[in-house]
């Protein structure tokens, strides 16, 4: 140890530099998106903490596909989602329910009413699944058919697994994630006809916006099979621009 200088050398590879200046009263706190605690050597803690992220996951696939895609009703679906987590902002901050335990050395927020995962996931899920059921265009195939159900399970399966993360993980009570639910459900279902029966009809004359244009916005609702379209037309464009290259 040099006194005086500021500096601690644990050992060889390890070099902490400290401020002996700095108050020790000082309260430091992390950025919380990601962080998630679980029992050391707890395997299934472990998988539950990663379930927890799921959240991010999904915001992180939102973003992806409005940058490369630029399509009306993803827009829509993820200004839903966000909307959704300002109502449990103000949910949480007009009930102030605490957390179940107060313990831990690091919570995301003081209060807990509702479980902004579990609203998250719900409201999610409520709304995949009448957009699968509902919007996505009917076919006679067995398996386009199966693959909705697989879908809204698989989404159903995802929501259920975050919210008894956050009940065994310590971050809410059983009502807490049960309220979560129920809030993201209903307002899921509410935003989901808002889009379908308000803001759809409008796509077409947003799309044709001159800053709509530029920002290359599209509305692919009257397309029956997106990336069945997607494919064929990438496909006829190649080979017209083949043939092309090879007549000069």
């Amino acid at each position: 140890k040099m006194e005086g200088t500021g500096k601690v050398f644990s050992n060889e590879n390890d070099v902490n530099f400290v401020n002996n200046n700095e108050p020790n009263d000082i309260q430091w706190k992390p950025i919380s998106l990601t962080y998630v605690e679980y029992p050391s050597g707890d395997l299934l803690g472990k998988a539950l903490a990663w379930c927890s992220l799921i959240p991010i996951f999904l915001l992180v696939s939102f973003a992806t596909l409005i940058i490369f895609r630029r399509d009306l009703h993803t827009i829509c679906y993820l200004a839903g989602i966000v909307s959704n987590e300002g109502v449990n902002w103000l949910l949480k901050h007009t009930i102030k329910e605490a957390r179940p335990s107060k313990d831990k050395r690091i919570l995301y927020t003081e209060y807990g009413m509702p479980s902004s995962h579990s609203q998250f996931m719900w409201f999610f899920t409520s709304y995949l699944i009448l957009f699968v059921l509902v919007r996505i265009y009917k076919n006679s195939s067995l398996f386009d058919e199966l693959w909705k159900y697989a879908v809204s399970a698989l989404a159903l399966v995802a929501s259920t697994a975050v919210c008894y993360s956050r009940v065994y993980l310590g971050y809410h009570t059983i009502r807490q994630v049960l309220w979560g639910g129920v809030t993201g459900s209903t307002l899921g279902i509410f935003w989901f006809i808002m889009v379908q029966f308000v803001f759809t009809p409008l796509f077409p004359t947003i799309a044709a916006w001159p800053i709509s244009e530029h920002l290359m916005l599209r509305d692919s609702t009257l397309i029956p099979n997106v990336m069945w379209f997607e494919y064929t037309s990438s496909r006829v464009e190649a080979k017209r621009r083949l043939r092309k290259s090879k007549s000069n």
